[in-house]
């Protein structure tokens, strides 16, 4: 009795399916906690009440090798046509350099601040939550597919039709040895969620890890330099 083979479509499908059941069991639960402890993971943040039902949430950390006032500074004077977002420049700085230095004009922050998240100035994220040398979360509210900042901030109007509604959360807090851990948390909700939800997963959560990496790496860099 001849046994059927199965075809090349059916064994490209089958691997395609046991790579997703991989990513999804085993490497995106890694990934959305990159260098966190579970009790990090588990913990809450202020600004976590901003986007109370997620469609996706991450948490990931870093110790770094000087006491929270020392890097506070650094997390100041973030922004695009200020300090930069000490990650891939070319990325999301438009190709200029991140702050080597503390810049004493840049270390002035306020509640509701835009901070530039592009070059052009057109678009922004919003000082959310400010606890001085302890918490910063940023707010970013943008209308798909055109990418424009809509604000609603919590207002009794709905938001538009198609969205992205997110937070990007820094987190101080002292460590052993005269060093601080930094928790980044980042939560957002989205619509459609049919569309937007495949983009999340396939692209936006793996750019935030190579970004959010890559920032962990200078910012360290740059903190035990000035140390």
């Amino acid at each position: 009795m001849n046994e059927r083979r199965p075809t090349a479509g059916q064994r490209s499908f089958g691997v395609a399916v046991a790579g997703l059941a991989l990513y999804g069991t085993m490497l995106r639960p890694r990934m959305l906690t990159w260098g966190a402890t579970d009790e990090e993971v588990g913990h809450s943040y202020p600004g976590d009440e901003l986007i109370p039902d997620p469609d996706g949430s991450s948490t990931m950390a870093t110790t770094l090798p000087a006491p929270p006032e020392e890097v506070w500074p650094w997390l100041q004077q973030m922004g695009c046509n200020r300090g930069g977002w000490y990650s891939w420049d070319r990325l999301d700085n438009g190709g200029r350099r991140s702050a080597q230095r503390i810049v004493p004009e840049w270390q002035r922050l306020e509640q509701g601040q835009h901070l530039d998240s592009g070059p052009s100035g057109e678009v922004w994220f919003t000082v959310a939550v400010l606890e001085p040398g302890r918490t910063l979360v940023l707010r970013s509210q943008t209308t798909l597919p055109s990418g424009r900042p809509f604000a609603r901030l919590d207002l009794d109007e709905p938001p538009p039709r198609a969205y992205v509604d997110s937070i990007w959360g820094f987190h101080l807090r002292p460590a052993p040895g005269g060093r601080t851990r930094l928790v980044v948390r980042a939560r957002g909700r989205s619509r459609p969620w049919p569309l937007t939800r495949p983009m999340d997963l396939l692209f936006w959560e793996p750019a935030h890890l190579i970004m959010q990496a890559r920032q962990f790496h200078n910012l360290r860099m740059r903190v035990d330099a000035a140390a």
